[in-house]
């Protein structure tokens, strides 16, 4: 059956540009495809690919969620956290950063977010005031999430830049290279010996930050250890502040090749939301996690043996005509975004979804409320990742509300 497409790699820079046509060849030809080469399966069905999220007794997450071989093994933990963990230790830890993690702490950022907001979109319409493009991402996409979190963790503003540029550089991957490039590796442990040194500044002299939280958080005697809080603040780096970067960027992208939905949005600024759900969908930030078969396992009539590496394919799930009507239509008019894998399900679903919809609809409806029209420029340069989906530069011409 696998033979009848083409070799599925996540490696390819060509399916980096557009992996779509791919997911639907793999829905249609192998919904459970298998590369014995790189040594994966690849799981491409909505139904599926749910089935498998909720089935931690079959499909689990110790080993990490990345199919890089530097970030596979039992050691996953130490830079993805709970995500590369299964229960009852998941559950233990997650329920411990809950504790710093709050709904609360998350909403108190309404304003920094605004503020943030305010001051990088600023930027980009004084530029467009001089009749200057914008490069979205580096002028804006790229500053504001990672801000965010370091504004959450407590990391000063001198530092930002620094952390920005090292996050991009950890999720970098280049062509031909099945594994985390030297570049990478190099900025992941720059990255994790600034965040020690947090730590340890926050254990010496508390402060109202997300770091002091999760050093003290406790339940029933229970604590974060030292490895625990790190891993979980890097963990914030690559799933909270790379994703909602990608999210920004596509949905301008998006928004300006479906003309209806860019109009609909910059004459009522209300369907912000929309526009949000119809981007998670139609082309989601997280592309695919990984899990490792426990015991010999059947998906529909194929089975997997045990100890094997499986894709979860969530761009491929979120573009099923099975449950999605015209998958292939952005629709900001769809109304129903019931069965959206972008943020997981089951008991791993992102406990920073309410961030990145918060940073979102603040960021998106200033955006829309300040600008008449936005198209993008020759220029667009994709990301190359195994794992997320979105831009490294997307230049922009904006049009400001009453200066056309």
């Amino acid at each position: 059956m696998t033979s009848t497409i083409p070799a599925f790699s996540p490696y390819d820079y060509s399916f980096h540009e557009n992996p779509y046509p791919m997911y639907a060849a793999l829905r249609d030809n192998a919904p459970v495809y298998h590369n014995a080469d790189l040594g994966f399966w690849a799981i491409s069905r909505h139904a599926d690919v749910g089935e498998a999220f909720r089935d931690n007794a079959a499909f689990s997450a110790a080993m990490g969620v990345s199919l890089d071989p530097a970030a596979y093994g039992p050691h996953a933990y130490k830079t993805m956290s709970f995500l590369a963990m299964d229960d009852p230790r998941h559950n233990q830890l997650r329920r411990l950063v809950n504790k710093g993690f709050t709904p609360r702490r998350v909403t108190g950022l309404g304003e920094q977010i605004t503020a943030l907001t305010e001051q990088y979109w600023g930027e980009c319409l004084d530029k467009a005031r001089r009749g200057e493009a914008i490069d979205f991402v580096d002028d804006f996409a790229g500053k504001l999430p990672m801000d965010v979190i370091s504004e959450l963790m407590g990391v000063p503003e001198a530092d930002r830049a620094r952390l920005r540029a090292l996050a991009d550089r950890v999720m970098h991957r280049e062509e031909d290279v099945f594994d985390v490039p030297e570049a990478a590796m190099n900025a992941a442990f720059e990255l994790i010996a600034y965040y020690q040194e947090l730590i340890a500044a926050r254990r010496a002299e508390p402060r109202d930050d997300l770091t002091s939280a999760l050093i003290a958080a406790e339940i029933d005697g229970d604590r974060l250890d030292e490895d625990e809080v790190l891993s979980f603040l890097f963990l914030m780096v690559i799933a909270g502040n790379e994703t909602t970067t990608k999210l920004l960027s596509n949905a301008m992208y998006w928004a300006d090749h479906f003309p209806e939905a860019k109009n609909a949005v910059l004459a009522d600024p209300d369907r912000v939301d929309d526009w949000i759900e119809e981007t998670l969908r139609f082309d989601t930030s997280s592309q695919m996690v990984l899990r490792t078969t426990k015991d010999e396992v059947t998906v529909g009539d194929t089975t997997i043996p045990a100890g094997e590496k499986v894709l979860l394919l969530i761009g491929s799930a979120n573009r099923d005509p099975e449950v999605f009507d015209r998958p292939e239509t952005y629709d900001i008019d769809r109304g129903n975004w019931d069965g959206l894998m972008s943020f997981g399900v089951g008991t791993h679903f992102c406990l920073g979804a309410h961030m990145a919809r918060l940073e979102a609809q603040i960021s998106l409806r200033h955006i829309a409320e300040s600008i008449e029209d936005f198209s993008i420029l020759p220029g667009a340069e994709r990301v190359h990742s195994t794992n997320v989906r979105g831009f490294a530069h997307l230049p922009v011409a904006l049009t400001l509300r009453g200066e056309n």
